[in-house]
């Protein structure tokens, strides 16, 4: 993973308000319902939130800027306390990790080479396995079974508004071929992650990683997604709008019957209560917002009126804009 302070764009020595500042622009302006037609969107959501995790708590960003944890949140193997003439001979490494080569035998007076591997044994659990090396000497090589290796397994999966509403069950295919029916919880949202425990990358003396799935929501056909409100443009007739009458308007669940007044001008917007997503406490809204829509083709009889009422009924409705 990127370092948290390059995916906030923020130097090292900023302070707490500037990355909670730089959060917030980045999660605004990259949360997947304002980049539904990005495939990458719920991805590059949840690596900000991940950084900002680390570098918006006092502790966790201290943690990373001493390099024992890394940058997706876990500890880092930061090598063995100790050293002296027989002790180990470290050297920096890759990802913050140091090297050490232990040598047993050829201890100086009062250095026993017995008592060092008993230390190991008690580190490693006898995961030590001698290599015979020059002079003698053997150098020992470890088993790692208890430096953390980050087995997670990261993916996408794209559902329906319905589906994020109402929930159910769907098939997910992981980098490794498997397949697996995923279930989806009711009132999920866009960049919130599914842990599913012991689904991961395995390898050998560790336990199997975890699978991490972001979800996204697929654009709707008519409803726009607003937080935990919806809203839809809902196409009416000319003599609906000037005579007024019930339409029907679709909703996530049963369709309803709106009752739009005589009169009412193209872009006016109905709340209908209660008619959005789920959130905490209750449910959102949906706003539905009138488009007036005129016959296909020609219509001369339509045509023919039109003008009689406006050699008749005069009116300008750009007046106010000067």
């Amino acid at each position: 993973m990127r370092d948290p302070y390059e995916v906030l764009g923020v130097p090292r020595s900023a302070n707490a308000a500037a990355i909670k500042s730089a959060y917030r622009k980045l999660a605004k302006k990259h949360h997947p319902d304002n980049n539904q037609n990005d495939p990458r969107a719920a991805e590059h959501f949840a690596e900000i939130n991940t950084a900002n995790e680390i570098l918006g708590d006092e502790d966790k960003r201290k943690q990373f800027d001493r390099g024992e944890i890394g940058a997706d949140g876990k500890p880092r193997f930061q090598g063995f306390p100790g050293g002296g003439a027989s002790g180990p001979r470290g050297r920096a490494g890759p990802g913050g990790f140091e090297s050490y080569t232990f040598r047993s035998g050829g201890a100086g007076p009062g250095q026993g080479g017995g008592a060092f591997e008993d230390i190991l044994n008690s580190m490693f659990g006898g995961g030590q396995r001698p290599r015979p090396g020059a002079g003698g000497a053997g150098q020992f090589e470890f088993d790692t079974g208890g430096i953390g290796v980050d087995l997670d397994l990261n993916v996408a999966m794209t559902v329906s508004l319905e589906e994020s509403v109402q929930g159910g069950e769907k098939r997910v295919r992981l980098p490794t071929g498997k397949e697996l029916n995923v279930k989806i919880p009711v009132g999920v949202v866009s960049g919130q992650q599914i842990r599913l425990k012991g689904q991961g990358e395995t390898a050998q003396g560790h336990p199997p990683g975890d699978l991490l799935i972001t979800i996204t929501i697929a654009p709707h056909s008519f409803f726009k997604v607003e937080g935990a409100d919806l809203r839809i443009d809902l196409p009416v007739t000319l003599y609906e709008a000037v005579l007024g009458g019930k339409v029907r308007v679709p909703t996530l669940g049963n369709a309803v019957e709106l009752s739009v007044p005589k009169n009412t001008s193209s872009g006016r917007t109905f709340r209908l209560k209660g008619k959005g997503l789920p959130k905490a406490g209750g449910t959102g809204d949906l706003f539905v917002t009138i488009r007036i829509m005129l016959p296909d083709g020609n219509d001369a009889e339509l045509e023919a009126l039109m003008e009689k009422w406006r050699d008749q009924h005069p009116y300008n409705p750009r007046s106010g804009l000067g």
